[in-house]
Order: structure tokens, then sequence, then C-alpha cells
């Protein structure tokens, strides 16, 4: 844990115990008002601080057994290294309880998602990689209990897409995969090259909540035009003998959306338009975020080193997420779908910066 946040709970602790002296103060119980607002600030702050009590007993006691893990008897080292693994355990578990209590919620985090994979530069390698992503998120969504599906894709005549779009439905969804928006690269030897030489592709992801429809954007029915077409792919005789597949243009924004994964038209329009309102509400926010980055940089000047975000060597079967320096000789394991071992770090990450900046 950080020194920052450490230093902030321990002043929430502090408040916590001068509100419970406050409340024994008979001229407190009196003013009725003073008193339920210090009622309330106490039941607020009551299960950080409990939390932070027990994180703090932890500390000491791994600070009581690190002498023991050098002791002379073999078995007595062996049982405090075994104490020190699981007591860190419930460490790291009570700091993130920690952060979770302390982080004010972003209301798209617990939304369902949109997940677009195009591929990049390196032609027809950058579509193989795009596959390979795919893959990669689907098997992570298998992991996780999630429900995913493929919305529209663009295969490649050599393998994978061009362009593929995947809705996964589940529980806090955005809270993890919104850190996979971004560049990717991959660095390998192509099945087509004879010469043994790595050549470097990219992808891009983007990551989109979906709206509800309580709260959906409002589009303007002039300003869109949908046309049907013959679905191809996977999906026998009837998904090839009617007009079941949907696009959908936005005028204004020249925005395209597709699917074609459903045999009914209508359902297919439905989750084109439940796209379609993501991918307007991403560009608003994209938007605004250029404006702010605009004005950043004319203060700070340019230190961004290109959108990328991953690297994925697999001749060194090593991955590395640029933005926290992390770096996994387990490269081949997380395309299998154990994509916690690079999220759950990006999580803890951005947790401690929030909290740092509040």
């Amino acid at each position: 844990m950080k020194i920052s946040v450490y230093n902030r709970l321990k002043k929430l602790s502090e408040r916590y115990n001068e509100i419970n002296l406050l409340l024994l103060n008979p001229d407190i119980t009196k003013d009725t008002f003073n008193y339920k607002l210090l009622l309330k600030e106490r039941s607020d702050l009551e299960n950080v601080v409990e939390i932070f009590d027990k994180y703090i007993l932890i500390e000491k006691n791994i600070k009581n057994i690190q002498s023991l893990l050098f002791d002379v008897d073999h078995e007595i080292r062996l049982l405090s290294e075994s104490e020190n693994k699981i007591l860190n355990k419930e460490k790291q578990d009570l700091i993130n309880v920690i952060y979770n209590l302390l982080i004010e919620k972003n209301l798209n985090d617990k939304r369902n998602i949109f997940l677009e994979i195009r591929a990049g530069t390196g032609g027809n390698e950058a579509s193989v990689f795009s596959g390979d992503l795919a893959r990669m998120y689907m098997m992570y969504s298998e992991i996780m209990n999630w429900n995913c599906e493929i919305i529209s894709y663009h295969s490649s005549d050599f393998g994978g897409y061009k362009e593929i779009v995947l809705r996964i439905v589940g529980n806090d969804i955005y809270s993890k995969l919104k850190f996979e928006s971004g560049v990717h690269r991959v660095q390998r030897i192509p099945c087509t090259e004879s010469q043994g030489r790595i050549h470097t592709s990219t992808c891009s992801v983007v990551v989109m909540p979906e709206i509800e429809i309580m709260e959906s954007i409002e589009i303007d029915s002039n300003d869109i035009r949908i046309d049907t077409y013959r679905a191809g792919g996977a999906g026998g005789q009837h998904v090839n003998k009617t007009d079941s597949a949907v696009r959908i243009t936005h005028i204004s924004t020249g925005i395209v959306v597709e699917c074609q994964q459903e045999r009914s038209q209508h359902k297919n329009k439905a989750k084109a338009y439940s796209l379609l309102q993501a991918k307007i509400l991403d560009r608003e926010q994209n938007l605004q975020k250029n404006k702010i980055d605009n004005v950043r940089k004319k203060i700070i000047g340019t230190g961004d080193r290109s959108e990328r975000i991953r690297t994925y060597n697999y001749p060194q079967n090593r991955i590395t997420d640029h933005r926290i320096n992390l770096t996994l000789y387990k490269l081949l394991y997380i395309m299998d779908g154990y994509l916690g071992l690079i999220i759950d770090p990006l999580q803890m990450e951005f947790k401690e910066k929030n909290l740092e900046n509040e």
C-alpha cells in the first residue's frame, strides 16, 4: 500500500475515534441535527476503519514472523514461510477491499460492453493477430463466467479478421476490460516467413460500455440509414437465403455498424442499434478527452510514445504492458484466456492513482 493511501486511512481512523468521543458528549446528544450528522459520518467510516484495523494487525503479524524465517530449526522455518505466505495474501485481499471502498464507482463499471478489434499495420499477420486477440477475450469471458457473442466480423483470406465486434454480458465487465482499449503490438515469425524473420504487426482494440434502454442516447430517425443484406459465414442455409443481416449508418458522424449474428432481422437491428449508441457515446467521450489532452499537451509538451499499450513477443513467450511496466514470460498461458494476470495489476495501479489524485 502506498504511503499516501496509508496516511489517508490513518486520518479517517483518527476521525472515526474523534466522532465516537463526540457522541459521548451530552451537549452533542441534545443537538439532534448535529447528532444525526455525526452518526451518519461514523456509519460511512465504520467499514473502512474496521478493515484498516485488520490490515494493521496483519502487518504486525508479518513483522513478528520475519525473524522466524531465518530460524536454525528447519521445521520452524517451513511453518513460518507458510504462515508468511498466508498473511501476505490476506494483506493483499484487504488492500483490494479498502481501495474498492475508498474509490468512487464509475457508473459504467457494471455495464456490459462491445469490444471492437481492428487489424492495423502488418497486413495479413495483423488480421491473424486480431483473431488471436478475439480468441483470448472469448476464453477470458468463459473463465469469468461471462457470455460472449460475435456481433459482426469481416474475415481475412489468410485467417483471423480485418475487424470483429464482440458483445460481452456479465458482472462488472467494463471495470475490468476498459483497460484493453488501445494499440496491441505483436512480434513473431509469421507462418509464411521462409527466412525466420520476426515481423511486427498491430491491432487496435476499443471497449465501449453498452447503453441501457432507459438511458439511451437519442438518435434522430432521419439521421440514420438502415440496409439489410444476406449474412455470410456460419449459420446454415437460412442465414444465406434471407436478408437477415443489418447495417446502420449514422449520417452526421459517418459511423457504420453491422450485426449478422441472429437469424432474425429484428434482433440484428436491435443489437446494431445498441452498438451504434455505444459508438456515438464513445465518440463524444473521446472528443471531450481530446480537447482536454490538447490543452494538456500545450502546457507540458508531447511525451506520448504512441497509443501502444501492450506488446506480445512470441519468440520470448513475453507479454509487456507498457502502462505499468509489467513484463510476464507467460504469453501463451495468457493468450489461453488467463488475462487476469495483466488486468488485476492494471486495476490496482488505476485505483492507487485515483486515490493519490483525490
